[in-house]
């Protein structure tokens, strides 16, 4: 299957209670090679998503999201939620570090005060409304509180009797939090925080659930579910869940505050006890998802009030612990290329970056000098790239630099190997890139969705773990390539697509 995306993403305001719904993603970092922030955001750029969840407020990752008009959600991890909810003082100097410093060049419009307290962190939970007010005392000081809503994500588990949704109340042992937080909410205008996870839902009842309802697949009308208090139909599990807040909301006298999902998304790969997590599951599960979230048919108890969501996740994350799906849930690998292809066509008007065939090899921003002339190297000798337009007086041999030459080199090698995995390596110093590098006359192989002649060798790209470095000096003399001529045979090598 050809490992391609196409990302749409819907430019929107932030959310007043009735405005349009957005998609963003979540940016998760427990990765072994963790994109710098700079690349990050070149990646987000190019697929055009216009808001992001951190789970933290990087200082790196912020200036990088400066001057871009991302819109920011930035959150306070668990572990300072006891520290901030103690001390106004502790609260003032975290908004003062991770968003008067950063404002207005980075646009940040929501912070996120922990995640599912009171599900994973109870002990915190006695002074978690405390920590939202003394954020928001913060904000309100900077006269920052109408551009950045506070609020704290919630487990959709806390959510009991959830179906029919009209029966749906909070876990009563929370009441003496989720009274005063929902106050707290109303009276700041701001929106409850939701995590969705049809796929855990799914899991644990699929006796009961079946994978189309998970999937937003169409059902026929027999086989919608129907809440038989209010009578309103039920295509999907998210809805479902959805309306099922709302209601519990409504059990606590609350009817104005808007929901937004902080997290919703499918795995795309499992161990042997999770066989729906895969690739076309979650391939289907966030087309289907972005489809109906960018609709803004909102759900069937709330038809007028779109529910933006964030898609768990922009990354696949290998270093999380737990079962194979944990390290799964990604758009994207860790090194820019995309885990499969949305399926996102007659979607509606909005914002769409076809990036089929037009992904590209490039050098990392920070790798180093030495690995990146071995790497330029060993593409045009064993790689068998043609790297004539690399020689003085051709079109890329501007900027006579190696990190320019060797972008160049590594990435008609990705190309004349139709993409295939790990041909964009190179012991670390490559990323795959949506963003075409072309300059000038110097035109890229790939640019313009066309392929380059595949060769008939067999040599791969060096990987991490491979020993062969080649040597600089047959190909690259103080800036200057010399002069060589690589002949490629022609072979045809066929992509499978998804």
């Amino acid at each position: 299957m050809a490992i391609l995306l196409i990302f749409y993403l819907l430019c929107a305001i932030a959310l007043p209670a009735y405005g349009d719904a957005f998609i963003g993603v979540n940016i998760g970092t427990d990765i072994t090679n963790m994109p710098s922030p700079t690349e990050t955001v070149a990646l987000l750029k190019a697929q055009g998503i216009q808001h992001v969840r951190l789970y933290d407020a990087d200082r790196a990752m912020l200036r990088a999201l400066a001057n871009t008009g991302i819109r920011v959600m930035i959150s306070v991890p668990n572990d300072q939620i006891l520290g901030i909810g103690q001390s106004n003082a502790t609260a003032a100097n975290w908004v003062a570090r991770n968003v008067i410093a950063h404002v207005p060049a980075t646009n940040i419009t929501a912070i996120a005060v922990g995640s599912e307290i009171l599900t994973s962190l109870p002990n915190a939970a006695p002074i978690l409304v405390s920590a939202l007010n003394f954020i928001q005392a913060a904000l309100v000081a900077a006269n920052l509180d109408q551009q950045v809503k506070v609020s704290t994500p919630h487990s959709s588990s806390i959510i009991l009797d959830s179906f029919p949704p009209s029966q749906a109340f909070f876990n009563k042992t929370w009441d003496p939090v989720m009274v005063p937080l929902l106050k707290f909410l109303q009276s700041t205008g701001s929106y409850l925080m939701l995590n969705v996870y049809p796929y855990y839902d799914y899991m644990l009842n699929d006796d009961s659930i079946p994978l189309d309802y998970a999937l937003f697949r169409p059902l026929p009308p027999n086989k919608e579910a129907i809440d038989s208090n209010t009578l309103l139909h039920y295509t999907n599990v998210f809805d479902a869940v959805v309306d099922a807040a709302y209601f519990a909301m409504s059990y606590l006298n609350f009817t104005n505050i808007p929901i937004v999902v902080t997290e919703s998304g499918w795995p795309s790969k499992g161990d042997s006890s999770e066989p729906d997590a895969t690739i076309d599951n979650a391939n289907t599960y966030n087309s289907n998802l972005i489809k109906h979230v960018l609709n803004n048919s909102g759900t069937p108890k709330q038809p007028r009030i779109g529910i933006s969501t964030y898609i768990y996740e922009l990354y696949n994350e290998d270093m999380r612990p737990g079962p194979v799906s944990e390290t799964n849930w990604g758009l994207f690998y860790a090194n820019g290329a995309p885990v499969y292809t949305l399926h996102l066509t007659n979607s509606g008007t909005i914002f769409a970056n076809d990036t089929t065939n037009q992904t590209f090899c490039v050098a990392k921003s920070n790798a180093d000098t030495k690995m990146l002339q071995a790497a330029l190297d060993w593409a045009c000798g064993p790689g068998k790239v043609n790297c004539s337009p690399l020689l003085q007086g051709q079109p890329c041999y501007e900027p006579n630099s190696v990190v320019a030459h060797a972008t160049y080199a590594i990435n008609a090698y990705y190309q004349q190997m139709d993409k295939a995995a790990g041909t964009c390596d190179f012991k670390g110093v490559a990323s795959v890139t949506t963003t075409n590098p072309s300059h000038g006359s110097c035109i890229f192989p790939g640019s313009g969705g066309k392929n380059v002649t595949s060769t008939n060798g067999t040599a791969l790209a060096p990987s991490t773990n491979s020993t062969n470095s080649g040597c600089l000096s047959q190909y690259y003399n103080g800036g200057s390539l010399r002069s060589f001529v690589i002949l490629t045979l022609v072979l045809s090598v066929v992509v499978l697509q998804n």
